[in-house]
């Protein structure tokens, strides 16, 4: 009987497993790359990925190193631009792209961590919640609430103030304040399939509720989390910015996006490069997180299968 028992917990988990077949994952990838917006986004990425990776061997030159007699030149191709400055200086003379390129690892790596905390936080929060309901769904729901209720970059801002603007200060506080956002997502996936056969399945035979959770239900919104997370990236990148701008993000001489436009604001009238360059950089990387967002959605979409 036991054996018996041990065989329907294991049939029932490989048929609600989150194993795709070969020709679902070409599927999928088909879609994701089949319009020019989404091959466009993921070169954009592939190359920012590549920067974070390794921006001492693409950076033309030393992001740290100044040369007053440089200072605030235009880009190569402008009529006072010097040539191998692409990008032009900044108004201590050091070389933008440089800085753009080195700025893009603390970029991604607060941004990736960031989202990385309030994943792990919000998808255990909402798991809970849409699983269990009753008072631990009520519980979660409120705290969900009181976060909400401030405003985001006030908070994160009032945080960053009292505790330091060091990296890990940075990444654990945009961590902690998007995990409810997480959660409902989350919540609301787990209330959609928690009541399905499968998970009544697992139920019979014997399987435990944490089981159930990581092995039946969470599989099958993982896709939906993917999404969400996707979304998130961008909006950690235009927080971290944010913070940056206003001098609560990782502190000078490291250069980053945010920093970077508020060094040059004050001279955009003398060299518009140093501040705009920077904020198309931004710009450019959240546009390609938000398209890469839509095309995983719809990528990733079960009903899709089913049209076609």
């Amino acid at each position: 009987m036991t054996e018996t028992k041990a065989l329907l917990v294991d049939t029932a988990t490989t048929l609600t497993s989150a194993e795709v077949p070969t020709s679902r994952l070409r599927s999928v990838a088909a879609r994701a790359t089949s319009s020019w917006s989404a091959q466009i986004s993921l070169v954009i990425l592939g190359l920012v990925l590549i920067c974070a990776l390794i921006p001492w061997v693409i950076a033309p030159r030393d992001p740290f190193t100044q040369d007053l007699s440089l200072r605030l030149l235009p880009p190569a191709w402008s009529e006072r631009g010097v040539p191998g400055y692409w990008l032009g200086t900044d108004q201590l003379g050091r070389d933008t792209l440089s800085r753009i390129i080195e700025g893009t690892r603390i970029t991604v790596l607060v941004s990736l961590f960031a989202v990385a905390v309030s994943g792990i936080v919000g998808v255990a929060a909402g798991l809970a919640s849409g699983f269990y309901g009753g008072k631990t769904d009520a519980v979660i729901l409120r705290l969900i609430d009181i976060q909400l209720a401030f405003p985001l970059i006030l908070l994160v801002i009032a945080v960053v103030a009292v505790v330091g603007p060091s990296l890990t200060n940075l990444i654990i506080i945009m961590g902690l304040s998007g995990w409810p956002r997480f959660a409902r997502v989350v919540r609301g996936s787990v209330l959609t399939v928690r009541n399905l056969e499968f998970v009544d399945a697992a139920r019979s035979v014997g399987a435990s509720r944490l089981r159930i959770m990581t092995h039946h239900i969470l599989p099958n919104i993982l896709s939906a989390i993917i999404v969400y997370a996707s979304f998130e990236i961008a909006r950690m990148i235009l927080l971290e910015a944010t913070l940056s701008f206003l001098g609560l993000g990782v502190q000078p001489p490291t250069p980053t996006w945010g920093g970077m436009i508020s060094d040059g604001r004050k001279y955009v009238s003398q060299s518009w490069s140093v501040s705009i360059i920077p904020g198309i950089a931004i710009a450019l990387v959240i546009l390609s997180f938000n398209i890469l967002g839509d095309t995983l959605r719809d990528a990733l979409d079960p009903q899709l299968d089913e049209r076609l």
